[in-house]
């Protein structure tokens, strides 16, 4: 019993954590979110030198990425909000853009700093509708 009080109040600690500490949550006055135009605009520069060409110029995704291929991975999803991307939170997003991911996704940790991921997150997030937005908005700011 002692051995499963300690696992919960390590989960307890490890998700704590895992804080939304990371996004500066002040709205920005121009667009309304998170980010400024200016982060918008150098994460598309990033987006299209680097995630377009998987993802698509406008961070449509693939047309089938919820059918895995023959090896059973995932091609590129859409990061528009017409897919799953806002069910992940901020740091969920960073980690897996810096570190990568199962399947296809390459880590580009090595190559962009932070600064420059939260730009392409602001990019990408900027097609997000703002129903969307909020929603995601909603469920990780707390």
């Amino acid at each position: 019993m002692a051995g499963r009080a300690l696992i919960l109040a390590l989960l307890v600690a490890l998700l704590g954590g895992c804080a939304q500490d990371d996004i500066p949550w002040k709205k920005d006055p121009q667009t309304g979110r998170w980010y400024s135009s200016s982060q918008v605009e150098q994460g598309k520069l990033l987006f299209d030198q680097n995630c377009a060409v998987c993802h698509g110029r406008r961070a449509q995704g693939a047309s089938n990425w919820m059918q895995p291929d023959s090896r059973g991975l995932y091609p590129p999803p859409p990061l528009d909000g017409s897919a799953h991307a806002w069910h992940h939170p901020y740091p969920q997003l960073m980690k897996t853009i810096s570190e990568g991911s199962q399947g296809t996704m390459p880590a580009w940790g090595d190559k962009l700093s932070p600064e420059q991921i939260s730009s392409l997150i602001a990019y990408f997030q900027s097609y997000w509708p703002d129903q969307g937005y909020q929603l995601w908005l909603k469920r990780h700011k707390s």
